[in-house]
């Protein structure tokens, strides 16, 4: 594809559009649009301009200039994704959604709220706190990302399990095609089949089809009742092999997170956190919610029973809010902690039938010993979703690196969906770090069908091309 680059006449046009203040062309300012949380090293790319917009109808009349003219156009939520799906690989332009951040409206006769895609996660659940009600499909970065980007990404996160990820509260979107047009999909109704699913095809399409510029989003009540248990175990394969066990309990826990030993280490220097780690080979943080106290109170006994006949060396109960979010903080800071352990690595997010869980930690200490490279392993072990950290040898020279990490993604990604019938991603998306791998191991018929779906929507391929298909 052939793609025309950006003028003086078009950065005008862009001007016109959106006014001056919301054209970015300073190389300064646009470096920060030109990565997003992936590897800087590895993953990058100048964009050759950068527009704010700050309403739908304005991005329409963009990305009508850029199908005119067939310029590449990439959205751009918050810039944290983790597969570099926010990266302008043909230059062109970045669409940035961060000052489409507004509430339009909450409605609580019809458990809903409507808000713009660049409003951040946790400030959506911050104002909604006065309703009693909360959106609970969000990710762990959910200080920083964009609602926006968490549907695009169909993000998941720590609550999955009980909660389920971002596509099912999903009830409507607001999108722009990649010709221009607004279209308003699905609404407030929480049952649907007239038609084919259009909304479902833009949840996870990682910006490829269309740029979401509004959503409604389904909300439940806040549970009345919560309880963290946080349970230390000899060994990462003895912790890991409990979690299929308490799925089968009939209690459903609002989360089960795995952390290895050297990811929880790194997590707790990292925000000077003192827990005990003696003797301590991994954790598992379990969560329970719900309304009735007595109720959690008794599955909390079953849960930390079943871990103690499992070989718990302690099981530590965290009931009050302070201390749950202490717990928590180290969890969620494991990924910013490794990633300042070791700026270059490679975090992945494979994913395997719950039943399968135990089969990957044995795997990982294999490809590590077989390339002497780290591997911390930590994640959503209740719905079998696993971050393995691939950790650059800060010995090793870049091209020895960049030589090796795609052997070893290979060989990860061949066991998780050859051996255990899984899936490379589970909530980071593909972008253009997975890329040659989605090609690889998807079967012929199905990637066809993709590449078919893809030309539908976009047949001039500026909408985020590079991304998921090659």
């Amino acid at each position: 594809m052939t793609y025309t680059p950006i003028t003086g006449d078009i950065i005008e046009e862009l001007i016109t559009i959106c006014s001056l203040s919301n054209v970015i062309t300073d190389r300064e300012r646009i470096e920060g649009y030109s990565h997003d949380e992936t590897s800087r090293e590895q993953f990058c790319a100048m964009p050759e301009v950068v527009v704010t917009p700050t309403t739908t109808s304005q991005v329409a009349q963009i990305m009508r200039l850029a199908d005119r003219y067939t310029i590449p156009v990439t959205p751009r939520g918050a810039g944290s994704g983790l597969s570099g799906g926010a990266i302008p690989l043909f230059g062109g332009i970045v669409l940035s959604l961060e000052k489409m951040n507004r509430i339009i409206e909450v409605d609580e006769e019809n458990l809903t709220v409507t808000a713009e895609a660049g409003i951040v996660t946790n400030e959506l659940n911050e104002r909604l706190k006065d309703t009693g009600l909360f959106f609970a499909g969000y990710p762990m970065s959910l200080e920083s990302c964009f609602l926006g980007g968490n549907i695009a990404e169909n993000a998941g996160g720590g609550k999955a399990i009980k909660y389920g990820v971002t596509r099912g509260y999903v009830l409507g979107l607001t999108v722009v095609t990649p010709q221009g047009e607004i279209v308003h999909l699905g609404g407030k109704v929480t049952k649907d089949v007239s038609s084919y699913d259009l909304k479902q095809l833009y949840i996870g399409s990682e910006g490829t089809l269309g740029i979401i510029t509004e959503a409604t989003i389904k909300l439940i009540g806040v549970p009345k009742v919560a309880s963290t248990l946080l349970v230390p175990f000899t060994g990462a394969q003895e912790a890991i092999s409990v979690v299929p066990l308490l799925m089968k309990q009939g209690i459903i826990p609002v989360s089960i997170e795995f952390m290895d030993r050297l990811s929880f280490a790194i997590s707790a220097e990292y925000l000077n956190e003192s827990l005990p780690l003696d003797g301590v080979g991994a954790l598992l943080l379990i969560e329970v919610d719900g309304s009735d106290e007595a109720q959690v109170e008794a599955d909390l006994i079953a849960v930390g029973e079943l871990c103690e006949e499992q070989g718990a060396m302690e099981v530590y109960i965290a009931e009050d809010a302070n201390n749950r979010e202490r717990i928590w903080a180290v969890r969620r800071a494991i990924a910013e902690a490794i990633k300042v352990y070791s700026p270059i690595q490679s975090l992945e997010d494979v994913v395997v039938p719950i039943a399968s869980i135990p089969r990957v930690l044995p795997f990982l200490e294999e490809l590590s010993a077989k390339y002497g490279l780290k591997i911390p392993c930590y994640g959503h072990a209740g719905d079998g979703n696993l971050h393995a950290t691939v950790i650059k040898d800060p010995d090793w020279t870049m091209e020895r690196w960049l030589e090796t990490e795609p052997k070893i993604l290979g060989e990860l990604y061949a066991f998780i969906v050859g051996e255990l019938e899984g899936k490379i991603s589970g909530e980071h998306g593909i972008g253009v770090k997975r890329r040659e791998f989605v090609k690889e191991l998807t079967p012929k018929a199905e990637y066809e069908l993709l590449k078919t779906l893809k030309s539908a929507f976009d047949p001039k391929n500026i909408m985020n091309p590079g991304k998921i298909l090659i």
